[in-house]
């Protein structure tokens, strides 16, 4: 870049200039000039122009723009991109240029290739159109054997990021992380840009694939290696910790050649400490998972906790020294505290804690405060904390808010039973002063406080009414509805809360969620406190009154209900009541008014039963999960690792203690599931299949009512005229195999394969082809349909070189009642690698209409799950008709008529609409074409039968299909008996006439 001259020059000339004015001008000087040089003169005089070719590849359409180019040579073509480049980062708009960048990084220079990628990922975005123009040549310098190359794609995938990019270049950058011929930078390189694509595009990536492979590198003998691909698994075990589960032990081998081994390159030690990075990770990763039941893996993690501990105690040489070690040692202490909060090192920690806690530096007080509210989320003795209970109170007068936010933290994890009056006395009064930024947080904890430790009901009101009082908009609408429900829950609690908040009311401070609550429970319980002095109706109506005109129109309206309330309760203020209600019927709020006009109705009636009734006392409140505790967790959030604990105490962490130990479960009962599945004894287990004949003579009865009312058995082929009896129809049942009884239920729960859809769209319409593929299995689908019958066949091939072993088969359809599926024939357990392949057959009949497609699950290993959809629909059970004429046609289109059995749709075609791939594409769907039918020779006309069995009966379905070529334009229409089939023949045939076939 140095050499180029012109460059320097240029930026030369923009930093002598004194004004923007002149500034702007050698801008717009430059920018005209460059934008002649890209549209100068064309080889042999062609104008600039741009060829879309589109190329198919397995069905994904990558677009290919080819240009004309100028005669710029390469030095030139990167000297105006670099000065556009200087004038983008200046703030300057830059709206041409960006073909040239993307040129640039086809070409085989590395300077010339560099400055193009450094273009793109300036230029570009990730919702960029520009982007798919990169995409292929990003994806040719990955598979290029020039590491160089390699690296600058990898930091434009990174930085672009965008979805396209994740689904069409993973896979190529997961094969340069496992490649053992790639270079260690490469390796990293490609990690971080894995771990940017998952972050952004998680569910574009078929990481459960990877695990195994992925889990391997972490013992790359690389420290820099291992560190990538360790913050990779981290990221990924917290989405899929069942199957990453391996990176347990290799977390801990790897810890222990650091610490014990002392297994480790000179470069990476920092400040005397064996690089602290790659420990910490480890550290934080082995705290997604359960405590292990090997008892040697936890002697070795303690002999680990123990040597860093140990270390802990040499004095820092530097700031930096100590920095690396304290990291180190609050992610082992935290570590400890996962594994058994009752531990000795526990013990060790508590009391370093408390000295961390005191000390000088803000890092060092940040880290003991969190990691002491750790220990007091998780131990069973909050003893050893509370020692250091004013320490932790004067932290929340810490010069720095994240110490604040963290000693907040602390006391309310560390709060109980003994020391709840200390600590919500101390935060209500730090409140006063507290920033804004953490009220809100500071509210919702004291609220959860109050009601979680009160003893007695006098203290619950007084703590929270005066933290409304102190509070005032910070009060969340949570803690009021809150306060109200345990008011009227508790009759002890009302007329102490009635005569507590009249008290408030009575000060000249405003504090409209106090009007809120005041006005509730006095319309509740104000007549409980009437005889009191200075608690007379008109004494609570009036202390109401005077803070009405200053509310929002939302608090008037609650008032409005306590003021008819109080009319009920005491009539001699009736008066008073009256008129408020009068003066509020012609406000312009249709809210108010019409309350007031109907309170008013209400109120003035001969009787008043209908008041009475109105206003009977509201019931007590269903008990419910208090919703402060919902959303102090909305307000807390995860940073980008998944938290591994919860602040509040021991019993907030409850239910993670029990997820982490059904997670143990599940991981013992995967690897003791293996054995068993293979053993001789349940091989041979005779399976129980269930008659069906008997469910289909129940259904007799139905398919008899079943009258085609617009004689469409007319439509149905020669040869199959009749109608099937009951008794042919059993016949053709028990001729079926068997069906096959999976040995377990099918998965609950388990994701769509990544990308099924491609292979799924196309097989709607035909009848074998590929369904899904990826770097490691291929499946296959053939299939045949007669009448509401079905067989599939679906072929697994094993593509990558390790056999598949313990597989097993499932199929399910959400509505068996409409759609049923079976396993027929034998099941493969074991599938050879490299090329080898089982089939599994499957049965199908349609018994009604139906909308949504069965799911065909493969497990093996015992976990990895494979869930796909099967391409069965309507369609698949319909006959062509092919014979009729278009007089025929018409009367029947005639009959049909229009809505709602006419379903219709105007479509805007995204390819040029070809006529033979339409008719290619209604004929995969079933539908017989009538020649000659439609005077236009471009329209399309079709009929079929759609066969659903002895309950559904048989469907006639007539389409017609008018392409606008000069619009690539169609319109669809369907008629059919049924509504309901209209509609579902309409939504599949809209999505292929729309993308193309």
């Amino acid at each position: 870049m140095s050499a180029m001259r012109g460059l320097t020059v240029f930026i030369a000339d923009i930093r002598n200039c004194r004004v923007r004015e002149l500034e702007e001008k050698r801008i717009n000087k430059e920018m005209a000039n460059i934008r002649s040089k890209f549209k100068g003169k064309k080889k042999k005089g062609i104008h600039w122009i741009y060829i879309y070719i589109y190329i198919y590849i397995d069905n994904l359409k990558n677009i290919y723009i080819f240009f004309l180019e100028t005669n710029l040579n390469g030095y030139q073509k990167k000297k105006y991109v670099c000065k556009l480049l200087y004038m983008y980062i200046l703030g300057w708009e830059i709206d041409f240029g960006h073909l040239e960048a993307v040129n640039l990084i086809s070409s085989q220079k590395y300077s010339e290739k560099q400055i193009g990628y450094l273009a793109v990922t300036l230029l570009f975005h990730e919702n960029s159109d520009l982007v798919r123009l990169v995409v292929n040549s990003t994806k040719k310098d990955l598979d290029d054997m020039n590491e160089i190359n390699n690296c600058l794609a990898l930091h434009a995938i990174a930085n672009i990021g965008g979805r396209e990019m994740a689904e069409s270049l993973a896979p190529d950058v997961h094969r340069l992380l496992i490649s053992p011929t790639s270079k260690s930078f490469v390796k990293k390189k490609a990690a971080l840009t894995l771990l940017r694509l998952f972050r952004k595009h998680p569910d574009v990536m078929p990481v459960t694939d990877w695990a195994d492979r992925i889990i391997s590198i972490m013992d790359d003998y690389d420290l820099g290696v291992a560190l990538s691909v360790t913050t990779l698994v981290l990221a990924f075990a917290q989405s899929y910790p069942l199957e990453y589960a391996g990176c347990y032990e290799k977390a801990v081998n790897r810890l222990k050649r650091i610490l014990v081994d002392r297994d480790y390159s000179l470069d990476y030690i920092y400040y005397k400490v064996p690089t602290p990075w790659l420990q910490v990770k480890c550290l934080r990763l082995l705290q997604y998972y359960p405590p292990p039941e090997d008892t040697k893996l936890r002697s070795d993690i303690s002999e680990l906790l123990q040597i860093i501990m140990a270390n802990s105690q040499d004095a820092p040489k530097n700031v930096q020294h100590s920095n690396a070690q304290n990291a180190v040692l609050f992610e082992a202490i935290n570590l400890a505290i996962h594994l058994d909060s009752n531990s000795t090192i526990c013990a060790q920690a508590a009391q370093l804690l408390g000295r961390f806690i005191s000390s000088k530096e803000t890092n060092v007080r940040y880290l003991g405060l969190e990691t002491m509210a750790h220990l007091a989320a998780c131990v069973d003795s909050l003893e050893p904390i509370k020692r250091h209970q004013e320490t932790i109170m004067m932290s929340l007068r810490d010069k720095d808010i994240s110490v604040r936010r963290r000693g907040l933290d602390l006391l309310y994890s560390m709060c109980d039973m003994s020391n709840a009056k200390v600590v919500v006395s101390e935060l209500l009064r730090y409140l006063q002063v507290a920033d804004y930024a953490m009220r809100e947080e500071m509210v919702l904890k004291i609220a959860i406080l109050a009601e979680k430790f009160a003893t007695a009901y006098s203290w619950y009101v007084d703590i929270i009414l005066q933290l409304i009082s102190t509070a005032g908009e910070q009060v969340g609408e949570e803690v009021w509805y809150r306060v109200v429900q345990i008011v009227t829950n508790n009759e002890e609690l009302q007329e102490y809360a009635a005569k507590t908040v009249l008290n408030y009311l009575g000060s000249p401070q405003y504090n409209e969620t106090m009007v809120k609550v005041g006005g509730y429970i006095l319309g509740e319980f104000g007549h409980l406190i009437a005889n009191y002095p200075g608690c007379s109706p008109i004494e609570q109506f009036q202390a109401i009154h005077a803070k009405f005109n200053l509310c929002s129109l939302n608090t008037r309206a609650l008032l409005l209900t306590s003021y008819v309330k109080f009319v009920n309760l005491f009539p001699e203020i009736k008066g008073q009541v009256l008129a408020v209600f009068n003066q509020y019927r012609y406000v312009l709020d249709s809210e108010l008014q019409q309350r007031a006009c109907e309170y008013l109705t209400v109120s003035t009636m001969p009787t008043d039963d209908m008041l009475q009734t109105i206003c009977e006392e509201m019931p007590p409140f269903p008990e419910r999960e208090s919703t402060l505790l919902l959303k102090l967790n909305q307000k807390i959030g995860d940073t980008e690792d998944k938290r591994v604990w919860f602040i509040g105490g021991k019993e907030a962490n409850l239910e993670r203690q029990e997820g982490l130990k059904r997670m143990a479960s599940l991981r013992m009962n995967s690897t003791e599931s293996t054995p068993s599945q293979s053993s001789p004894k349940q091989a041979t287990t005779p399976t129980v299949s269930t008659p069906t004949a008997p469910v289909q003579q129940q259904q007799q009865p139905q398919s008899q009512l079943a009258v085609d009312l617009l004689a469409f058995d007319d439509l149905t082929l020669g040869n199959n005229t009749t109608t099937s009896t009951p008794t042919t129809t059993t016949t053709t049942t028990t001729n079926i195999p068997q069906p096959v009884t999976p040995s377990l239920p099918p998965p609950q729960n388990v994701p769509l394969a990544q990308g099924y859809e491609l292979g799924y769209n196309r097989s709607l319409y035909t009848s074998e082809g590929v369904l899904y593929e990826d770097t490691q299995i291929q499946v296959s689908i053939k299939s045949e349909y007669h009448g509401s019958h079905g067989r599939l066949a679906v072929y697994i091939t094993n593509k990558s070189m390790a056999s598949f072993e313990n597989v097993r088969f499932h199929a399910t359809s959400s509505h068996p009642e409409t759609l049923s599926i079976q396993l027929t024939g034998d099941s493969p357990k074991q599938i050879q690698s490299a090329g080898g392949q089982g089939c599994q057959l499957l049965q199908v009949e349609c018994h009604d209409t139906f909308n949504d497609t069965p799911s065909f699950y493969m497990e093996r290993h015992g976990a990895d799950i494979l869930h796909l959809k099967l391409p069965i629909v309507l369609t698949k059970f319909q006959e062509p008709i092919t014979t009729m004429d278009g007089a025929s046609f018409f009367k029947r289109w005639n009959q049909i008529g229009g809505a709602p059995r006419e379903n219709q749709v105007i479509i805007t075609c995204q390819v040029p609409i070809q006529l033979d791939n339409v008719r290619n594409l209604l004929q995969g769907f079933k539908f017989g074409l009538l020649i000659g039918v439609d005077p236009n020779p471009n329209n399309f006309v079709g009929a079929g039968v759609i066969d659903m069995g002895a309950s559904g009966g048989k469907v006639g379905a007539l389409l017609r299909l008018e392409p606008n070529l000069e619009q690539n334009m169609y319109r669809l229409t369907v008629r059919t008996p049924s509504e309901t089939v209209s509609e579902q023949l309409r939504i599949l045939l809209e999505r292929p006439l729309t993308f193309g076939a």
